[in-house]
């Protein structure tokens, strides 16, 4: 069933929310530990020269104010799901969470271990500051590597999966594939601060390439995934995603299959009329507007750096309206400005859905679908360069550090339940602002096309 929602009109008051967006540089510090041990629970800031820094990515200044000063109370909720996470991981280097039908098994060592929990683990403790080589989690997080580089490369010729396993929470409520999704995003990620002397990058990189080519034979003629779980849409954003950042790190992906996926996603939400396509999203405006705001993010940008560009040079007037007509004044041709209005007209309006109240509250209560949404929206805010990323950072950190647990875990309350999956996640969110310049990269359009 499709269901309707309208477009919430553009947000008012925008002076009193700018009065909250007061935004500094990151901070980074050791923490002590109760075994008196420094943890580092942020990646080094950027080094700003005036009022600007340069990306490594983007050769272009970024105004320092885009990144934000970690509040203490969300430093402190790092601190505590960082800990209970690396307590978490299994012998094998693996993270579990757990069979779709035990849900109530919330030990973490009392169930299998999975690829997809364990790149999103991985992910998190990247985000946090350890790498391979150092960091005060260097040595689990290349435990949780080498775990996930065994089972690529241990899945049968022809597979579309990394693992035989079969039912487990993630796979029930995302998406029979999905652990080839966000292994090939952990893997992106973890190629990026890799050098090219580095002695796991070949092996990383070959891994990439195989669940690229996994995920581009599981996908769909529409660009959706094969083996839609619950919430299915959620599946196939990710698979997108992956094949979007794997792309900017010189993987081997096809143009038509990250253009089916970035299509597929934008289907889901018609900006005209503000309606949101929820049959393949559990009936959850939540899960199919995150989808398209965060895969609609990049070109939006792209479209956002042509305008001002053509501004500059004089090629259109100032005070242009953003259409398909400016596009081509700017030097678009036509199906390329079709394409990028489209996108900047999702991005804009889903973006709005996203962060509703009445969008957010998802399916009543928090499962780690609602946790993963809240990461698509803050991620595609940030690659879009949009800085509306500070407010939904300012009200999605608050909501998240009223309702940890006090081990410092969180749990879905209804379907992903697993506290590893959800701490992960929940982590993510929380330490995002560490990771602007990997996102923004992700965004860049000089890769995009070539």
């Amino acid at each position: 069933m499709r269901k309707h929602l309208f477009v919430i009109a553009a947000l008012a008051g925008t002076a009193g929310i700018a009065a909250l967006l007061i935004s500094f540089r990151p901070i980074t510090r050791p923490i002590i530990t109760g075994a008196g041990h420094p943890e580092c629970c942020h990646a080094p800031e950027p080094k700003v020269e005036g009022c600007v820094f340069k990306t490594v990515f983007e050769g272009e200044g970024l105004d320092s104010s885009f990144v934000l000063k970690t509040p203490e109370k969300v430093i402190s909720a790092e601190r505590d799901a960082l800990q209970w996470l690396v307590r978490a991981q299994a012998n094998d280097g693996g993270f579990g969470a757990g069979s779709h039908a035990r849900q109530d098994i919330m030990d973490p060592h009392a169930v299998s271990t999975d690829p997809a929990t364990t790149a999103m683990v991985a992910m998190a403790i990247m985000r946090m500051g350890s790498t391979l080589d150092q960091g005060p989690y260097s040595q689990q997080l290349t435990k949780a590597t080498d775990y996930l580089l065994t089972q690529v490369e241990s899945a049968p010729k022809g597979a579309i999966n990394i693992t035989q396993l079969q039912g487990t929470q993630i796979q029930a409520k995302l998406g029979a594939n999905i652990d080839v999704a966000l292994t090939a995003q952990y893997l992106s990620n973890l190629v990026a601060k890799l050098n090219e002397q580095h002695p796991k990058r070949l092996r990383a990189m070959r891994a990439l390439n195989t669940c690229v080519g996994m995920i581009q034979s599981g996908q769909n003629a529409d660009g959706s995934m094969r083996g839609d779980g619950w919430a299915g849409v959620l599946q196939s954003s990710f698979a997108a995603s992956a094949l979007e950042s794997a792309k900017a790190q010189g993987a081997d992906v096809d143009d038509e299959s990250l253009k089916l996926a970035r299509d597929y996603q934008k289907s889901n939400f018609d900006a005209g009329k503000g309606t949101v396509a929820t049959e393949r999203a559990a009936g959850v405006t939540l899960y199919a507007v995150s989808g398209s705001t965060r895969n609609s993010a990049a070109e939006a940008r792209e479209l956002n750096e042509i305008v001002i560009q053509a501004k500059k040079e004089g090629k259109i007037k100032k005070d242009a309206p953003v259409n398909v007509q400016t596009l081509e004044d700017a030097g678009v041709t036509r199906g390329e400005a079709e394409r990028l209005n489209t996108a900047y007209q999702v991005y804009n309006a889903a973006k709005q859905q996203a962060q509703a109240d009445n969008v957010i509250s998802g399916f009543g209560n928090n499962g780690g679908e609602e946790f993963l949404s809240f990461l698509q929206t803050g991620e595609s805010l940030v690659i879009a360069k949009d800085q509306g990323w500070k407010n939904w950072y300012q009200q999605t950190t608050g909501r998240l550090v009223s309702i940890q647990n006090n081990d410092g875990s969180w749990n879905g309350h209804h379907c992903i339940t697993s506290p590893a999956f959800c701490t992960a996640t929940s982590l993510l969110i929380l330490s995002i602002n560490n990771d602007i310049e990997h996102l923004l990269a992700q965004g860049a359009v000089k890769y995009r096309g070539k």
